[in-house]
């Protein structure tokens, strides 16, 4: 299975995190299969890779609770429905 996460990246106490798609199975610094954006919460700045994280959330991607908040900021993706 894959989902859209968080990978942390820059030098301590001044993180940004890129926005991957990668296995379940792999750790948080593991191999990605693709970089789809980054996230800096220090500067609020935000890049998307649009088309790309479409194709991953079409192929059935889930992404991670921080990454689904970007994305619905983004408009990319809607409300949760809880049921």
């Amino acid at each position: 299975m894959v989902k859209l996460r968080l990978k942390r990246c820059g030098r301590k106490q001044r993180a940004i995190y890129r926005i991957v798609a990668i296995d379940v199975r792999s750790r948080r610094e593991g191999r990605d299969l693709r970089k789809v954006g980054f996230y800096d919460p220090i500067q609020n700045q935000t890049y998307l890779n649009v088309p790309a994280i479409l194709y991953f959330l079409e192929k059935g991607a889930q992404p991670t609770g921080t990454v689904h908040d970007i994305l619905r900021k983004a408009e990319l993706v809607q409300e949760r429905t809880s049921s």
